[in-house]
């Protein structure tokens, strides 16, 4: 049982649990562990922390908050975390006021959401990254969703950094056909040594990425826990930055459990 608030107050969550391929070896099976809804949940109940403009660059102005159903990320040309980029995100899964998901060695999980990337948040030739995994210390990400400009064409795609802070492209699709929609993306992985990762990206019913890198190192041998996040965290240093924002809802985490399963 995990506890939820809602609407400012401390309720019960049933977890759910989705049924994988019938197999005779394994009881496997998704576990919903974590699903805030905004309005019902803050960014604060939502989220284990807030990283909104550190610098404070841009006095008195909230960047992250609740919209409607979505929680809204908003970044202006002035706003600054340190002296060559913006970042204004969220991290981690709050599962209570005093507690929140983290996700261990050999676990296996899929994040899911809906997210809205309108026209004024555009792909750069610097870094512009729009969701990442990482751990709660410094350091590359293990994984990051981004907006380049590649071979002049603007794109969204997701990357693995390995350990030596390379990256390898896990699947990207041309970012103009899609911006001003709500689309439907999911990360699932492995958090080990040899996991893996696999990121699919709908508009409605077309499928436009679904691909999986195997042998990839999503456990690092100082790691505490991994936590994803959510935002715009992006350089400067690209010509054409405009006042934007990024939407996200429908958030969902499930965990695999049961029998068979490392964890």
């Amino acid at each position: 049982m995990t506890t939820r608030r809602a609407g400012g107050v401390l309720a019960a969550l049933a977890l759910t649990a989705v049924a994988l391929p019938a197999s005779p070896a394994t009881a496997a099976a998704w576990t919903l562990r974590w699903n805030p809804t905004a309005p019902n949940e803050t960014v604060a109940e939502a989220f284990e922390g807030i990283e909104d403009d550190r610098a404070d660059s841009h006095p008195g102005v909230t960047h992250i908050y609740v919209s409607g159903n979505a929680y809204r990320f908003d970044m202006h040309t002035q706003d600054r975390d340190g002296s060559d980029r913006q970042r204004n995100e969220v991290k981690g899964m709050r599962t209570s006021s005093s507690s929140y998901l983290k996700i261990l060695k050999n676990q296996t999980w899929r994040i899911s959401y809906q997210m809205y990337i309108p026209d004024t948040l555009d792909a750069t030739t610097s870094f512009t990254h729009i969701a990442q995994m990482k751990t709660p210390g410094s350091g590359a990400p293990l994984y990051t969703m981004s907006l380049p400009v590649s071979g002049g064409t603007p794109k969204i795609n997701v990357r693995y950094w390995d350990e030596a802070e390379q990256t390898h492209e896990v699947g990207s699709t041309n970012l103009g056909p899609i911006q001003g929609k709500w689309l439907d993306t999911t990360f699932e992985f492995k958090a080990a040594d040899s996991g893996y990762l696999r990121w699919t990206l709908k508009d409605g019913a077309t499928t436009l990425v679904d691909r999986r890198m195997d042998d990839t190192d999503l456990w690092r041998g100082d790691d505490e826990y991994l936590r994803p996040k959510w935002g715009i965290y992006r350089s400067i240093n690209s010509a054409g930055l405009q006042d934007t924002y990024l939407l996200i809802r429908n958030l969902r985490a499930f965990q695999l459990t049961g029998s068979g399963v490392t964890s």
